[in-house]
């Protein structure tokens, strides 16, 4: 029986400040929904466009696993831990910035805060799926404090990516740009998907398509 649940791209919450444009697929800060509180340890995938010159000022965060993912592929974690203050802006004066921020929930609390900041090239995930967090860091990727993987990869024309899910795992796919297939359902930029009890997931008909792929406890 397919277990994959769709969450269209309007189907969002969309919040907008000015300098600011954000699409949050789950329930954040005045947006709440009991039907979409996170999925598993997944909490936040926001979509944000920061104009140029603009950003958050100093704030703080607690016991989260934060990851800022610049379509381009820069992938930047912070584990907040036992707290930390920060302020994040768009150094461009030019241009704006469109990333996700992503948070996972930690399996350990209380523990020092640790920040890494890593870019992944094109060709690591063009056509394939490329590891980009995980538990310890495996395969370079950035460490975080959960046994969650999260992947990504860019899709156009033939190309094909098959991936299983081990039991008891479960995914979400998000497409952060383009459109693709996931196991021959049409999924277009913004949309998200929740797996469960699906072992095979395939990846095909992407057009100009960025993913990602939550490989989930």
């Amino acid at each position: 029986m397919r277990m994959i649940t769709l969450r269209k791209a309007a189907d969002r919450f969309h919040s907008q400040i000015g300098w600011l444009d954000s699409w949050h697929t789950f329930s954040f800060a005045d947006h709440y929904d009991p039907s979409f509180l996170g999925f598993g340890a997944l909490r936040v995938i926001n979509d944000d466009t920061v104009a140029p010159g603009q950003g958050f000022g100093e704030h703080p965060h607690r016991d989260m696993e934060i990851i800022t993912y610049v379509l381009s592929g820069g992938v930047q974690r912070m584990s907040a831990g036992s707290g930390v203050v920060h302020s994040e802006y768009n150094a461009s004066r030019e241009e704006p910035v469109h990333f996700l921020q992503i948070w996972i929930v930690p399996d350990t609390r209380g523990i020092a805060p640790r920040y890494e900041q890593k870019a992944f090239p094109l060709e690591d995930r063009r056509g394939k799926l490329r590891l980009l967090a995980s538990k310890g860091g495996r395969e370079g990727s950035v460490d975080i404090r959960q046994d969650a993987n999260v992947l990504g990869a860019l899709l156009d024309g033939e190309q094909k990516i098959s991936f299983e899910l081990k039991p008891s795992r479960k995914a979400w796919l998000h497409v952060a740009r383009g459109s693709v297939e996931l196991n021959g359902m049409k999924l277009g930029a913004g949309d998200g998907a929740a797996i469960a009890d699906e072992r095979l997931l395939q990846l095909s008909g992407g057009r100009n398509a960025e993913v990602l792929l939550f490989d989930l406890p």
